[in-house]
């Protein structure tokens, strides 16, 4: 068995500016997880990395989240104490305990999510995510996409509140009853959703998007550091493609059943000068408008960013002035499948889209 590579500082900031980046908007910030790592490895903390083909087949992973609309996780602070109890109260309630943790999406916040529980219960994080971005939803997952099992999930919030669901007769279902409990204790909570074996996570998890997030993030910073184009960097990195730059001309958004929704007009600068982009979003960029023609869609990745920094920009950070460049990278394959579209594409955010990819 490969050791257990430990994760640095470093890497810790990196990983925060990579998934904000993937996050396509959601996830939440990364900040103020970032800020509670930070604490952590000042205290003395080192979160390893483990890679997911080397989890047994019968190994038991935590999969972690935080749920809810990010406007909220901006004014409530996130605290590493929460999202541990989600895990170990997982564990009373399975009787069993897990061999490591992973996150749930690679995007925003909850990428460093799987980090603050594991540096408090000494245990490893799992390479891998279940939807390679940022997504809204509970079924929004290569693992609903598998067809596995939805339940239980363990719901906590900061009050010392907590609910279990313990069945759920579909993926919609536990979306469903998970984001009432969600609401009722204030539109964010922390999550263990339901525990996955090792075999689960080796077929069906995508694989190795924490060093992705990780590499994403070095490679912004490189690029400041050399004081070349961020954007460029990325898009080059990835394969992307750049589809428009300009500023923020609007923003309308409401926090509302659980999520941020809303649209954001961008009037182009340079190039794109004279032409409007629009985005449509529910915690993550949805579909972009050029104007007025679908340019792109979920689950193609909309990533909108700070076009001097490179730093990613949230659909609760979006504001009026703002230089932006969207760009768009390629989604994970098994999104793109006929099962995939299902599931995420433009179609399951209520836009009677055909899905075409940027990159088709």
């Amino acid at each position: 068995m490969a050791p257990l590579r430990p994760v640095t500082a470093e890497e810790i900031e990196s990983l925060a500016i990579g998934a904000w980046i993937l996050g396509t908007g959601g996830g939440g910030s990364p900040y103020l997880a970032l800020l509670n790592m930070r604490a952590l490895y000042r205290q003395g903390a080192v979160v390893s990395l483990m890679d997911p083909m080397d989890l047994a087949d019968d190994d038991l992973v935590a999969v972690v989240s935080n749920m809810g609309a990010p406007l909220v996780g901006q004014e409530r602070l996130t605290d590493p104490r929460t999202i541990a109890r989600a895990v170990t109260m997982m564990e009373e309630y399975l009787g069993r305990r897990f061999r490591a943790i992973m996150s749930l999406e690679i995007g925003g916040g909850n990428a460093v999510q799987p980090f603050m529980a594991a540096a408090l219960l000494d245990r490893p994080v799992v390479d891998a995510d279940g939807m390679g971005r940022a997504f809204p939803e509970a079924q929004m997952t290569s693992f609903a996409i598998h067809d596995l099992r939805m339940y239980p999930l363990m719901l906590v919030d900061v009050r010392d509140n907590a609910v279990i669901v313990a069945q759920a007769a579909s993926w919609k279902w536990m979306e469903r009853l998970s984001r009432t409990a969600c609401v009722a204790v204030g539109s964010i909570a922390a999550t263990c959703k339901a525990p996955r074996t090792g075999k689960e996570v080796k077929d069906c998890g995508i694989l190795y998007s924490t060093s992705k997030a990780i590499w994403l993030g070095q490679t912004v910073q490189a690029a400041r550091r050399a004081h070349r184009d961020p954007i460029e960097a990325i898009v080059e990195a990835e394969r992307g493609q750049l589809l428009f730059a300009g500023k923020i001309a609007d923003v309308a958004r409401r926090a509302t059943e659980g999520f941020l929704r809303g649209t954001a007009r961008i009037d182009g600068l340079g190039d794109c000068r004279g032409q409007r982009f629009e985005l449509a979003f529910q915690n993550e960029f949805a579909v972009g408008w050029l104007d007025g023609t679908p340019r792109v869609m979920t689950p193609d990745l909309i990533c909108v960013m700070d076009t001097v920094s490179g730093e990613a920009i949230g659909t609760e950070t979006l504001r009026y002035g703002q230089r932006v460049s969207v760009v768009a990278l390629p989604a994970p394959p098994v999104l793109l499948t006929p099962k995939g579209l299902e599931h995420v594409g433009p179609r399951a955010f209520g836009y009677d889209l055909e899905f075409t990819s940027v990159f088709a």
